[in-house]
């Protein structure tokens, strides 16, 4: 028998993996992510700062010279790192038997991860290519939803407030006008947008092809396997972004062609008047009693559903889905089907945690059995799910 298959044995279906840490070259570090001080600078000051987090991938960074398998997620087998196998090898291995014949048909792997990002200042005005546009570069378009848990919470950072697309009296001269200026002056673009303050524990579900400035909130992020995107603000809390952020996901014969880059953008959906009605996810109730509340948390849309599972202390749940899901625990400990769970506070850079799993489809379905064994303090998970959860499919 494989070390895959006996892996997934011994878990009853139910993988372990060890954490995974993305440094970005821009921005400055939130400090909220749980890693120890001194490891923020794990790979090296030219790598710049860990900042991100992230769950279930079998996707990877498109940051210059970084690893084939930064960004992905690794298996814990055996507590080792010589025994660490990529999550991407157990999917190729297991096929349907992890993911469900659902996902394995129509996408081949799981078509989703999630990560937390924890930046200190505010991020730029971008976008994330829609379907035909990404392909043109030989990825994937990037639907995405956010979430903000007051666990991980505990300062807002500088400037807690995302701008959304563009305000509905601007006209498409004004915003060209930006970008045919991105190399020439500060053009601040988000002078064109809407901002909203972001509330802890609500959320909200962004497409591609719409522009967004995420603020400062740690923020859980379900998303689609890409690293796309295309920055259009050329100056950010006095940080200068170079045109290779505005044209890296572009095609070469298309770098200075204004109306191209202005095309990635659904100018509609950017511009419409209901904007936080239509996109704005707060929590919905899903299921509740004496021992457990779930809630969606991501919602409404056809690529990524997540999930906020909370046991009360002393209790235990029998939790069932319909489809496979990636989870991370962000408050307590206890038993999480085969395994001890806890809540990562402090760990260093190449640590292995118990905090970070994979439910397969069949076990989802039979109900994994959490016990919160603390005496007060309640037991808190995230779940992302592919589209095939069974998500609301709008606001109730």
């Amino acid at each position: 028998m494989s070390k895959i298959q006996s892996t997934f044995n011994k878990g009853e279906g139910v993988l372990q993996f060890k954490p995974c840490w993305v440094p970005r070259l821009f921005n400055k570090p939130g400090k909220r992510l749980k890693l120890h001080p001194d490891d923020y600078y794990a790979l090296g000051m030219e790598r710049g700062a860990i900042v991100e987090r992230w769950f279930s991938s079998v996707a990877s960074v498109t940051t210059p010279n970084a690893p084939e398998d930064e960004g992905m997620s690794y298996v814990n087998t055996d507590g080792t790192n010589e025994g660490k196998v990529l999550f991407k090898e157990f999917i190729d291995e297991l096929g349907a038997a992890l993911i469900g014949e659902e996902l394995k048909s129509k996408y081949g792997t799981f078509p989703m991860y999630a990560k937390f990002f924890d930046y200190n200042l505010p991020l730029f005005h971008h976008l994330h290519q829609g379907e035909e546009d990404a392909a043109l570069v030989n990825m994937n378009p990037k639907p995405e939803s956010y979430y903000f848990p007051a666990q991980y919470n505990n300062h807002p950072g500088e400037f807690p407030v995302t701008y959304f697309g563009f305000d509905p009296s601007v006209s498409k001269e004004e915003v060209k006008d930006c970008l045919k200026n991105y190399m020439n002056h500060d053009t601040r673009i988000t002078e064109l947008s809407r901002a909203f303050r972001l509330q802890l524990d609500t959320g909200w579900f962004i497409p591609p092809m719409i522009l967004h400035a995420p603020g400062s909130l740690l923020t859980y992020e379900p998303q689609w396997n890409s690293d796309i995107m295309c920055i259009w603000e050329n100056v950010v809390a006095g940080e200068v972004m170079g045109k290779g952020l505005l044209t890296g996901c572009v095609p070469e014969d298309k770098h200075d062609d204004i109306d191209f880059i202005f095309g990635l953008m659904n100018w509609e959906e950017n511009i419409r008047a209901d904007f936080r009605e239509h996109y704005f996810r707060p929590p919905i109730v899903c299921s509740e009693d004496s021992a457990h509340v779930e809630k969606w948390i991501s919602y409404g849309n056809d690529y990524i559903g997540a999930k906020e599972l909370t046991i009360m202390p002393g209790k235990e749940y029998i939790s069932k889905d319909k489809a496979a899901y990636g989870c991370i625990l962000i408050q307590g400990y206890g038993q999480f089907g085969a395994f001890s769970c806890e809540t990562g506070n402090m760990l260093r850079y190449d640590q292995f945690s118990a905090d970070e799993y994979f439910v397969s489809e069949d076990a989802a379905k039979q109900g994994v059995k959490i016990v919160n064994t603390a005496q007060h303090e309640p037991l808190v998970i995230l779940k992302h799910f592919g589209p095939n959860c069974g998500m609301p499919e709008k606001i109730k």
